[in-house]
């Protein structure tokens, strides 16, 4: 599937030159924190405020995809600060096979995964202003509990979606390409003139840090598994595409490197590439790993540091976007580059809610190439 192109009215050029700017623009499409109002009167405002029975996918064990189970779950009416949302469209990634499989441990079993969804709210809590029914919002991070027809989100939790961005897409970007912000302007800021390495360049995390990161004007190196998806890479900014079925990541490195290595390596595979990854940054390079789809890497000594001086370390969109205005400018920062078209948008697969677990299979056999979206049963898009 080709690229998705969006146009926006609401994102404009003095929207991208200054931070600042944008956390104003963003208040001004309603991105401001709703207020609670306390009040005996207050009521819940609602297309159907009763309790439901929905589908969603529960796990009761962790495991690979065949415990991810398709399953009736009550939902309620939304409390003070929060909504209620039905989900037309839901992000897949990594963190979710994290969860599912155990890497990472839930807050309680049974647990329902995902943690990125765009949906129109149903129901607003008691009091809530800045929020009503029919507006169609996103939201990535926490909570989890996105692979559902419907669920409740704390508000302050959420964005909205401007009208010229398609819901899928939203779907899609939001975790990944926030992920992307904060890794390439935050956890090592990448300037012009950095020579950078990506691993899993043609994945959904690795395609956004690629177009970014050429727009920054960085030299961008990246790794892939296939002739295929060396292919993308290319298309996404990559300067250099290093195959490494057929290839030593190193060694290649190296060479485009002149043996002085690069300033700063995202490294979202873990285990088969962590060591090889500290070996090609230069001296005081940056290691950033973010995720571990090949398992989680052997402990790291300090001497393996202290070698050249090198930083590490392994960071968390949750502990980038804790704050309010911190959420608003990273999405909104995403927004602009997509509106500007920095950031083309591939959604490359989509697969029914139900049918999860074999997109789950699909993403860690790396068999997927962009972004992947489950599309509950019965949407209409």
């Amino acid at each position: 599937m080709g690229f998705v192109g969006i146009r926006s009215h609401l994102l404009l050029n003095p929207f991208l030159t200054n931070p600042h700017s944008i956390l104003l623009r963003l208040q001004q499409l309603n991105f401001n924190k709703p207020k609670v109002i306390k009040s005996n009167f207050a009521t819940v405002s609602a297309i159907s405020t009763s309790s439901a029975m929905v589908k969603a996918i529960r796990v009761h064990e962790v495991g690979g995809p065949e415990v991810l189970k398709w399953e009736d779950v009550e939902i309620g009416d939304p409390k003070d600060g929060e909504i209620r949302v039905k989900n037309k469209a839901i992000g897949l990634n990594f963190i979710d096979v994290y969860f599912r499989s155990g890497v990472y441990k839930a807050p309680a079993v049974p647990f329902t995964p995902g943690m990125e969804a765009v949906g129109v709210v149903t129901a607003v809590g008691p009091g809530l202003t800045g929020r009503q029914v029919g507006d169609v919002v996103a939201y990535a991070g926490n909570p989890m509990g996105a692979y559902a027809e419907e669920q409740i989100l704390p508000a302050d939790k959420v964005v909205p979606v401007p009208s010229s961005v398609d819901p899928v897409v939203a779907a899609s970007v939001m975790l990944k390409g926030m992920t992307a912000q904060y890794l390439l302007r935050r956890s090592f800021k990448v300037e012009r003139g950095h020579t950078i390495l990506v691993h899993a360049a043609a994945g959904g995390v690795g395609s956004l840090l690629c177009q970014w990161a050429n727009a920054l004007g960085a030299v961008v190196i990246g790794t892939v598994s296939t002739n295929e998806k060396a292919v993308q890479a290319k298309e996404d900014g990559c300067h250099h595409v290093i195959v490494t079925k057929q290839e030593n990541f190193v060694e290649r490195v190296a060479d485009i490197t002149s043996g002085q290595g690069v300033e700063v390596v995202y490294d979202s595979v873990g285990k088969d590439t962590f060591e090889g990854s500290l070996a090609c940054l230069k001296t005081r390079g940056y290691m950033v790993s973010f995720g571990q789809a090949s398992g989680t890497p052997d402990p790291v000594p300090l001497s393996a540091l202290a070698s050249k001086s090198l930083f590490l370390t392994r960071p968390s969109l949750m502990h980038y976007t804790a704050k309010r205005d911190e959420l608003l400018e990273t999405a909104g920062e995403v927004f602009a580059n997509i509106s500007t078209g920095v950031l083309r948008v591939r959604v490359n697969h989509k697969y029914p809610l139900s049918q999860v677990a074999q997109a789950h299979l699909d993403l860690e056999n790396r068999k997927t190439t962009g972004s992947v979206v489950l599309i509950p049963d019965g949407v209409d898009l």
